[in-house]
């Protein structure tokens, strides 16, 4: 079975009960590190733990939530290897795979998106990394690391 890190802080625990449920429903195991109340925690530590146990390995991919999504994924990107992508949309979800080979998936559960973030995440599952010119790019962007 696929398995996956979910995570999330108290902005986002509707969203994380919903998404954890149909990530088991299609089959994946879930470590599932978030909150189940709305006492305030600070999405840093959140996503520094997902990201942390994701790189332990056997992950397929990890997903992070937070009130908006913003800072749980500016958080999650901080750490070496983590490519981490807030979609608006599904084809935003989709290409964060095929262009960007994302490792992770962020969304805000205080958010009203204009697609279903479930749609966003089946957008993202099903896409492949598509490689040739963007390997390139994805080199780059992880040879940044540490280096400004």
């Amino acid at each position: 079975m696929p398995s996956v890190v979910l995570a999330n802080d108290h902005g986002a625990v509707e969203l994380a009960k919903r998404l954890l449920g149909y990530l088991e429903k299609m089959g994946y195991t879930v470590n599932y590190l978030g909150v189940t109340s709305n006492d305030s925690v600070d999405y840093p530590d959140i996503a520094k733990e997902a990201c942390l146990e994701y790189k332990k390995g056997g992950y397929e991919f990890g997903i992070v939530l937070c009130g908006t999504g913003i800072g749980v994924s500016i958080s999650a990107n901080k750490v070496d290897g983590i490519r981490c992508a807030l979609p608006q949309n599904c084809y935003a979800a989709a290409m964060a795979r095929r262009h960007n080979d994302a490792n992770f998936i962020a969304f805000g559960g205080r958010i009203d998106y204009p697609e279903d973030p479930v749609d966003m995440l089946d957008a993202f599952m099903d896409a492949t990394f598509e490689g040739e010119r963007h390997q390139r790019r994805v080199d780059k962007i992880m040879a940044l690391e540490g280096t400004c």
